[in-house]
């Protein structure tokens, strides 16, 4: 009968004292520490993200015609794939006169994009629309287009992303274009301006 094996422990650690240990000597030990009673008449400080007073009713009352609609580059895209004009589709669906914004990012995002997509940079660089000036660094629009709709409440953001529409969604009085059944819908809008829902 050979020698019983004895199994050896793996990452077995070496067991520490803890600093708060009686055992320890006064100046080495931690100090314990000492829960501060709140003041029960102190004044609590609590800041209250305040909203802009054009969002006093349910809607934003800032917007009205002409609207001015910020494009993404994927909008321009899905745009063409549905042989849409953009500026004319607009306005069937709002029933008023529609400027398209397009920020310096998107226009980046465009050229990036190459050869395949030149009809998308011709449209962009419509004299209809209008360039806004970007003073971030980098490329990427949708950090660009949240900022600037947080910032300022008069536009529509005219998008197809899912997720760009869902960070645009936690914004308070912000519409949101998009495509569906080859012509332009609108979300979050009053009921008096634009085309019928369907």
């Amino acid at each position: 009968q050979g020698k019983q094996k004895k199994a050896r422990k793996y990452a077995a650690a070496k067991r520490m004292i803890s600093l708060r240990d009686q055992r320890l000597n006064e100046k080495i030990r931690a100090k314990a520490r000492v829960k501060k009673k709140e003041d029960p008449s102190a004044i609590k400080e609590r800041e209250v993200p305040q909203h802009p007073s054009c969002l006093f009713f349910q809607y934003n009352t800032q917007l009205g015609p002409p609207y001015h609609i910020l494009v993404d580059t994927n909008f321009i895209n899905f745009s063409i794939k549905a042989k849409l004009d953009l500026v004319q589709s607009m306005m069937d669906c709002l029933y008023a006169k529609c400027i398209p914004c397009i920020t310096d990012c998107v226009m980046g995002e465009i050229e990036k994009l190459g050869q395949k997509y030149r009809v998308a940079l011709r449209i962009a660089k419509d004299p209809r629309f209008e360039r806004l000036p970007c003073m971030h660094k980098g490329t990427y629009a949708d950090d660009c287009l949240v900022q600037r709709v947080t910032q300022h409440k008069c536009y529509i953001v005219a998008t197809v992303d899912k997720e760009l529409k869902r960070r645009i969604r936690k914004i308070p009085g912000v519409p949101i274009m998009y495509i569906s059944r080859h012509r332009y819908n609108i979300e979050r809008m009053p009921d008096d301006y634009g085309a019928p829902r369907f």
